[in-house]
């Protein structure tokens, strides 16, 4: 850490941890104001450790506001994650505890994921799973993820789903149109209603949804008021659910 970074990160810090209102401020002369400048730089060059006790205190204060941001926006949003009727639920719909997961077809991290948390699923017989589709890595992602919700009006999400997540390589366009036909979908009805604003909808909310959650990449799983970024083998994913039912049960789900 640099010099300027460390007296850059002790005056965020000051500022932070000891706001200075204007009447105080006012409180002294500009001689004042320089000589205190001058103890406070004489100070630090002698004590430079003091600029890490500081960058850390600052660093905890921001992660628990985000932590708190994070839990609000949790609480604001709990009926679009949970109960949205536009998802297809896995698992036991009448669960005791509620897991969801944003994934995207070409996330690497999600396939390594989904025998996880099919085991998962065959495990815990009282595990609600909601699924959305969050595209985040482009053109092919977004065709992906429109043919899976459209799917659903033909009664073949589920099994559509595995078998992209389940895909060997990029999924790409002609490689979800050969798994749809693999798995019986009718083609010309699943582009049309690909291309319906239902459709449409649905993947806009699950991006604002990520964007208040401030979920930027897959997977992340959400156990009630619990957000977790990025994968997690099937044994911290089972912890995480059975800390939510030995501390009272679902608060959000």
């Amino acid at each position: 850490m640099t010099t300027r970074f460390r007296l850059a990160a002790f005056a965020a810090a000051l500022l932070a941890l000891a706001p200075v209102t204007a009447a105080a401020e006012s409180a002294f002369s500009d001689a004042q104001k320089k000589e205190i400048g001058e103890i406070v730089r004489t100070y630090l060059l002698e004590n430079p450790e003091i600029l890490l006790e500081v960058s850390r205190e600052l660093e905890n204060r921001q992660q628990q506001a985000e932590s708190r941001k994070r839990e609000d926006a949790l609480k604001v949003n709990a009926k679009a994650l949970f109960a949205s009727e536009h998802d297809f639920v896995a698992g036991n719909p009448d669960g005791d505890v509620t897991m969801v997961e944003f994934f995207d077809y070409n996330c690497g991290w999600c396939k390594k994921g989904l025998p996880e948390v099919m085991s998962l699923l065959e495990k815990d017989k009282n595990l609600r799973l909601v699924l959305k589709e969050f595209p985040i890595f482009g053109g092919d992602s977004d065709y992906a993820a429109m043919a899976a919700v459209a799917s659903k009006k033909q009664g073949k999400y589920w099994e559509f789903h595995q078998a992209m997540l389940s895909h060997e390589g990029k999924i790409t366009r002609e490689a979800v149109d050969e798994i749809a036909r693999a798995q019986g979908l009718d083609i010309e009805k699943l582009k049309a209603d690909m291309n319906s604003k239902e459709v449409a909808q649905v993947l806009a909310d699950n991006h604002k949804l990520a964007e208040d959650l401030a979920i930027s990449g897959t997977p992340a799983f959400v156990i009630d008021n619990n957000l977790i970024p990025g994968y997690l083998p099937m044994d911290g994913l089972m912890a995480a659910i059975g800390e939510v039912r030995s501390s009272g049960g679902c608060k959000l789900c």
